[in-house]
């Protein structure tokens, strides 16, 4: 998109906006069947039983299955092709592709939860390994989905409030997912089991779908508007400016950082119902309440961070403290004897602000160090790298809580939780490495993003 067009779009208030909470419904959506599952995990890990509700998964299984989310983003490389996809054929396109992937996979989740399958399939059940395939194309189409919203944003608030509208894109989804950690396990229970849930979040990305094709129109009538003025060099994407991304060390600690930073929480959200009913004695129907409370703080604490960034900067800054707060967390969740309900709370308030924090200074950065051109193959590639973490983070919790099971059922999380507070002192790492490399290169990562 070129500065011209920027200048019409992006300088009406209106139609920015109106624009950002159109793809953010997407978004929500998204993030709420990212998260069904999450606090379903005591459904899903109880014994079948005639009349009952459990669908009797290991911990193995349970891990397998949140593992597969990435499967295909990460060893069939699709993510970093559907990046590319985004930068040569644009965001409508990418866009309406994206949000088809999410609710086909979404259909065929909710019909292996529907179901009772027999025999084992590479050491699973079967009904796991068809939620697997379902929940792994749904993640295809929602992490493009992610890149598309992203690009969108960048389009029309550049020069503009672009850590605020990230800021508020991503308060929006994380309502999502406080939604689904809140609800899907009652939902579930008052509804005839984990199919209920999981049908419901298939239907919200129906609606997902839908808004986006709004956006498409139009984004459509404004770039015809525009088309009398448009240049469009800037949007065309060639496998030589590749070289840009792979060389561009700034860029590869944003990368790292991200890979890290969300290794130590989307993988927790996806424990943490169960680690509140076992170490901490909370009820099955209120677990879920507690670790709901870190979306929910982001949804104001993520647009406020923004919103210091856009007029403030010190987003490397800003970085380095999230950074911290993950790390204190999860060190205080690591050790045994603390299993005060009150102190649990405490840490997940704090995890909350550091969820809020590196988010809100982390995505408006990159087109900071990447030209428009590249920047839906950048997001895809960050986003791909992350996608390694949220697949065999959880495969690995999985197998860790399996070995670290007691006689009587309950899970010693000792190690969990170290394994998540590690992730946590590298991002610290990263992000001291990031603020160096801004005083060098002048990225600006520091100065704030609104232009006067």
């Amino acid at each position: 998109m070129t500065q011209a067009i920027q200048k019409k779009l992006s300088d009406s208030a209106a139609a920015r906006w109106t624009a950002l909470i159109i793809v953010s419904v997407t978004m929500m959506a998204a993030y709420f069947f990212t998260d069904v599952m999450s606090p379903l995990e005591p459904l899903l890990t109880a014994a079948k039983e005639d009349g009952g509700l459990g669908l009797g998964w290991s911990s193995d299984d349970y891990g397998f299955f949140s593992g597969s989310y990435g499967f295909f983003n990460v060893f069939l490389l699709l993510l970093f092709f559907g990046g590319i996809i985004l930068d040569k054929f644009g965001i409508r396109f990418t866009g309406i592709m994206s949000t088809v992937l999410m609710f086909g996979g979404a259909l065929i989740k909710w019909w292996a939860v529907s179901n009772d399958f027999e025999g084992e399939i590479f050491g699973y059940q079967t009904q796991v390994i068809w939620a697997c395939l379902g929940f792994a194309i749904y993640g295809v189409g929602c992490e493009i989905a992610g890149i598309t919203v992203s690009k969108v944003i960048v389009k029309w608030f550049t020069g503009h409030e672009l850590a605020l509208a990230m800021g508020v894109q991503v308060a929006l989804a994380r309502f999502g997912t406080a939604a689904a950690l809140s609800f899907a396990l009652p939902f579930a229970k008052a509804n005839g089991g984990v199919s209920a849930s999981v049908g419901l979040g298939a239907a919200l990305l129906c609606i997902a779908m839908v808004s986006f094709i709004v956006y498409c129109v139009m984004d459509r009538k404004e770039d015809k508007a525009a088309a009398a003025t448009a240049n469009q060099e800037e949007e065309q994407f060639k496998f030589s400016d590749l070289k840009l991304l792979f060389t561009n060390r700034g860029f590869w600690y944003i990368t790292v950082l991200c890979l890290m930073f969300y290794a130590g929480v989307f993988p927790f959200l996806k424990f943490a119902t169960k680690l509140m009913v076992i170490k901490y004695g909370v009820s099955e129907d209120l677990a879920g309440a507690i670790p709901s409370m870190l979306p929910y703080g982001t949804i104001i604490l993520t647009p406020l961070f923004g919103y210091i960034y856009d007029r403030i900067g010190k987003g490397a800054t800003l970085m380095i403290i999230g950074s911290v707060l993950l790390t204190i967390v999860h060190a205080v969740f690591a050790v045994p004897s603390i299993t005060s309900v009150a102190i649990a709370i405490t840490m997940m308030v704090l995890l909350g602000i550091a969820f809020g924090l590196v988010p809100s200074a982390m995505w408006p950065s990159v087109p900071k160090i990447i030209p428009m051109q590249l920047l839906g193959t950048a997001y895809a590639l960050i986003f791909y790298i992350q996608n390694i973490g949220l697949s065999l983070v959880p495969i690995m919790i999985g197998k860790v809580n399996q070995a670290n099971t007691l006689a009587d059922g309950t899970i010693d999380y000792t190690t969990t939780m170290t394994i998540f507070a590690v992730c946590g002192l590298i991002a610290i790492l990263i992000a001291f490495l990031l603020k160096m490399e801004d005083k060098k290169k002048g990225y600006g990562l520091e100065k704030p993003n609104i232009k006067k």
